[in-house]
């Protein structure tokens, strides 16, 4: 075929034309080829650097990041079609390291980066806002602190932002540019200050969760704005204000969580457009009022959390209308009213507590069958009616609390055949009948407590298979006939006790119970002798045989027995030489046949025949009058030496000759004189003995000849006052001849003297507790343990003075610089100046005692002296103690405005002294509980302050705290608690 010359040219230009296109295409694609692997090469090299700024065991685990091999296959990298980086996630992978060396601007194609649960640690880099098209940033439970970068808010394509469980503080910065936002997640760190106030327009949130931080300030009202939002957790904050009405407005709600804050007002009757709510939960905070009436409708709750609020009214009677509800707490207000309704054929519960309000009605047939029921506690409301035996159709439960109602009848049989529980709780009802036998069959029992009722008949021998058993508590009833040995047999009981019952004959052998703290017998008519198995029990610290028969000698105990009281029996011989015996009070001692001892009321056991032993029972009884004897010859004393200083103030020459002939003195109790010893041993009390110097005496340090140290309480000779400081001597010696206690400084003698008026104690060498506190490097040495130790010292003694003495002893003045350490770091308590003793029927009236700052409240307007004063400083004693410094304002600054102060929701751990660590498990939750008694204790109205019997019973067995997370406990819900 021939071709026309025009057809030849354009076939020519058509080669040529494609020749060039060709040409042109392969050189375009060897430049974006060249451009993705500098990506590729960018991109791995900057992973390569993060890899290797972490520690060895981080490397290993990447050990597929290597060079030469593209990162699109390394674990945990993930790319595009481009092969550009678009997702790293290394979560759960164990790496501990930092951001720092990660250059961010390396990725600008990423997406998404997870690296959750790890332990990266450090601050977050400002860089991070150069992941500019990242929309989901997990950073969440490693250990990142400082504050959250302001730069992060930069990152307007995040709709998912986790960095829950660090350790970030600061406030939150502005995230209003953070439009495209559906979950914000930043529990569990130290952020502070208020919500941000532009969080309503993140219209986009589905979810907020704020919770266990310490934010403060009000619910912001355009929180309503956040239509879309389904979860809102603010709990363990330091939130105040009443909850905002907008909050009706989140209707796509279905788990609110406020609790543990501070917020008050009532609950708005708004929350009823809440229709999808699954889980409502408010405890721990002052809300009050009745609760709306919208709550009888929510057919998909499944969790409700009312529990220590100030809530009056009746309970929503149709709570579980849905069918769903599983958990529902009151506990703690003040509701009125029956059991709700509904709750009877409520088949989905799992858990009700209701304890601890005005609740009334007949239980018998408030509950039915409930097949998922593990938990009960109906405790301290007005029940009355019987125990249903519909309880025992339970298959799940553990736990039945009907504690402080008006239960009447008997307890089911049919409870012996509900196969889980583990608690059952009935003291204080009026429960009659016997103990059944069935409960033998509870094999997972470990607490039966059923004491104060009106039970009677014998402990039936089948409670020996309850091998679980821990607490055992039958005390005030009607039980009699003897104690089945096979109690004996519960090797794992901690706490027994069967006092103030009608058991007869003797004590059966306990020698199986290795595990016993608590042994209380007292108050039946058991006779016999005291098991010598009982001194075998070496972790046994309480305990009570009093007010029974029983006769012979007391065993050799050599435990850690730490309180006793063996009172009226016919014990005789002497007491054990242990501490427990030693510095018991009389009143454990007492009524006895014939026993003796080194112990106050008992005379020394010398050597002497048995056939003299009854000489110590006439001696016991005549200790009374000798006491009273000692005081009238004291006052006659004392009269004679004020006598004598005037009738010689006009000769004074001729009467300082007289006083060193002649003088008053009172002997010490080991029967040796005193005063010479004392004044040769601090040569006439020159200054370089001075230990210690106050305003009414001086105290110093003496070696008696004998190698004894003694510290020496010298009265200051002041003209005209006379009368005040022999008064304060007095009062001293008059409180210390009572008393003989561990925690109480002993007093070895004492000499009124027309020169030198001086009381003789132990010589503790840690010195007084104020200058261990101010002592840095001495405090830094002072830790939990030991600062625990010495206030249940403290407890200790005036839990003696005030319920083992009588009549009782106010100390009045009890404060850091009254309180001695010894080298155990034992307290004891000092300085009995302004102690007084109360006489019955006498309103106790005297003139200010004590030191400022220490001082209960109403001693500005009255001069009554009682226990109640002794509280309070007790309280100020244990938080300066804990704060390692005298709490100063706080204390007023906390308790005159309730719930409004700042200082109220100041977290504890930060009120703690800063020089020690935190405490940490398990004396943290000692540090909790006596935070708690501490506040206890400040309460501005006395008869709201407990007894020192009730703090004493608070440290012997305490009750389970509601606060668990240490470092997320407030002040205010301490006091709450």
């Amino acid at each position: 075929m021939m071709f026309s010359k025009l057809s030849l040219l354009r076939l020519i230009l058509c080669s040529l034309l494609s020749l060039h296109s060709s040409q042109l295409f392969t050189s375009t694609s060897f430049a974006f080829a060249a451009i993705t692997a500098e990506n590729q090469e960018r991109e791995a090299a900057a992973l390569l650097e993060w890899r290797v700024s972490l520690d060895n065991q981080s490397q290993a685990s990447l050990s597929s990041w290597s060079s030469g091999v593209s990162p699109c296959t390394w674990k945990g990298i993930v790319c595009d079609d481009s092969n550009s980086v678009t997702a790293i996630n290394v979560a759960n992978l164990g790496l501990k390291g930092t951001l720092h060396s990660l250059k961010f601007s390396s990725f600008p194609k990423l997406l998404t980066l997870d690296i959750s649960n790890n332990s990266f640690n450090g601050i977050i880099p400002q860089q991070i806002s150069n992941l500019s098209r990242v929309s989901q940033l997990k950073m969440d439970a490693n250990l990142f602190s400082g504050s959250i970068p302001i730069s992060m808010m930069k990152l307007a394509s995040l709709s998912l932002l986790d960095l829950t469980g660090n350790k970030l503080s600061g406030t939150i910065p502005s995230i209003r540019n953070l439009t495209n936002l559906e979950h914000l997640k930043l529990a569990n760190n130290s952020l502070s200050g208020p919500i941000p106030p532009y969080i309503g327009e993140l219209v986009n949130l589905k979810v907020l969760d704020f919770e266990s931080n310490r934010i403060s300030g009000s619910i912001p009202s355009n929180i309503g704005n956040l239509t879309k939002l389904g979860i809102f957790f603010l709990a363990h904050n330091m939130i105040s204000g009443s909850v905002p009405t907008s909050i009706g407005n989140l209707i796509n709600l279905e788990s609110l969580d406020l609790s543990r804050n501070t917020i008050s007002g009532v609950i708005p009757s708004t929350l009823g457009n809440l229709t999808k709510l699954n889980f409502l939960l408010v405890f721990n905070n002052k809300l009050h009022g009745t609760l709306p009436p919208a709550l009888n409708n929510f057919t998909k709750l499944q969790s409700l959390q009312l529990s220590t609020n100030r809530f009056t009214g009746p309970l929503p009677q149709q709570i579980c209308i849905g069918g769903s509800l599983r958990k529902f707490a009151a506990n703690g207000n003040s509701f009125t009213g029956s059991v709700p309704k509904s709750l009877k054929n409520c088949s989905s519960l799992t858990r009700v507590n209701l304890s601890g309000n005005r609740l009334s009605g007949n239980i018998s047939d408030a509950f039915g069958v409930h097949p998922k029921l593990d938990f009960v506690d109906l405790s301290n409301n007005n029940f009355y009616g019987h125990i249903s035996p519909n309880w025992a159709k339970c298959p799940s439960l553990t736990s039945l609390k009907i504690s402080n109602n008006n239960l009447s009848g008997g307890i089911p049989p049919e409870l012996g055949w509900a196969p889980m529980l583990q608690e059952l709780v009935l003291f204080s009802n009026h429960l009659t009948g016997k103990i059944p036998k069935e409960l033998g069959n509870l094999t997972s029992l470990f607490d039966l407590s059923i004491g104060d009722n009106e039970l009677f008949g014998n402990i039936p021998t089948e409670i020996g298979a309850l091998s679980r058993l821990e607490n055992l508590e039958l005390a005030a009833n009607n039980l009699g006939g003897p104690i089945p040995k096979q109690v004996g047999s519960l090797h794992k009981l901690l706490h027994l006790n069967l006092s103030n019952n009608k058991f007869t004959e003797s004590i059966p052998s306990f020698n199986q119970l290795q595990s016993l703290q608590d042994l209380d017998l007292g108050r039946n008519l058991l006779n016999g002798k005291i098991p010598a198995e009982l001194a075998t029990l070496q972790r046994l610290e309480t305990l009570n045989l009093s007010h029974n028969n029983l006769s012979g000698t007391i065993p050799d105990f050599k435990n850690s027995l730490a309180n006793v009281d063996i009172s009226n029996n016919q014990l005789e011989g002497s007491i054990p030489s242990i501490p427990a015996f030693l510095n018991a009070s009389f009143d454990a001692l007492k009524n006895n046949k014939g026993l003796c001892g080194n112990a106050s009321g008992l005379v020394p056991c010398h050597t002497l025949p048995h056939g003299k032993m009854k000489r110590n029972v006439i001696i016991q009884a005549l200790l009374p009058a000798l006491g009273a004897l000692f005081l009238l010859l004291l006052m006659i004393g004392i009269s004679l030496c004020i006598y004598y200083r005037r009738a010689t103030k006009a000769k004074k020459e001729e009467a300082k000759e007289e006083q060193t002939k002649d003088y008053f003195s009172i002997w010490s109790y080991d029967g040796k004189l005193v005063y010479e010893s004392i004044i040769e041993a601090t040569e006439g009390f020159d200054d370089k003995y001075l230990i210690g110097e106050g305003g009414s005496a001086s105290v110093y340090k003496a070696s008696l000849s004998t190698g004894q140290i003694v510290a020496v309480k010298k009265l200051h000779a002041v003209p005209d006052e006379e009368t005040l400081n022999i008064r304060a001597f007095t009062s001293e010696v008059q409180a210390l001849a009572e008393i003989k206690h561990r925690n109480i400084v002993k007093l070895i003698g004492y000499c009124l003297h027309p020169c030198f008026s001086f009381l003789v104690y132990e010589f503790l060498e840690g010195g007084s507790l104020d200058k261990l506190l101010n002592d840095d490097t001495h405090a830094t040495l002072f830790d939990w343990e030991r600062r625990v130790k010495v206030v249940k010292g403290v407890a200790n003694a005036l839990y003696h003075m005030h319920h083992g003495c009588f009549p009782p002893i106010v100390h009045r003045d009890i404060s850091s610089k009254n309180v001695l350490i010894d080298l155990d770091y034992e307290a004891r308590v000092s300085d009995f100046g302004t102690a007084k003793i109360l006489k019955p029927d006498s309103q106790n009236l005297s003139s200010f005692a004590g030191t400022y700052g220490y001082a209960a409240p109403e001693l500005a307007y009255t001069m009554e002296a009682n226990e109640k004063c002794d509280v309070f400083s007790f309280g100020v004693l244990c938080l300066e103690i804990m704060m390692g410094k005298h709490p100063g304002d706080l204390i007023s600054s906390f308790f005159s405005s309730p719930g409004m102060s700042s200082a109220s929701n100041l977290l504890l751990k930060d009120v703690l002294d800063q020089r020690l660590p935190q405490p940490v498990n398990p004396v943290d939750k000692e540090v909790i509980l006596i935070a708690k008694i501490t506040f206890a204790c400040l309460s501005e109205s006395p008869r709201f302050r407990p007894s020192m019997e009730q703090v004493y019973n608070e440290f012997v067995m305490p009750t389970s705290s509601s606060v668990n997370l240490f470092s997320m406990v407030t002040l205010s819900q301490l006091v709450d608690n």
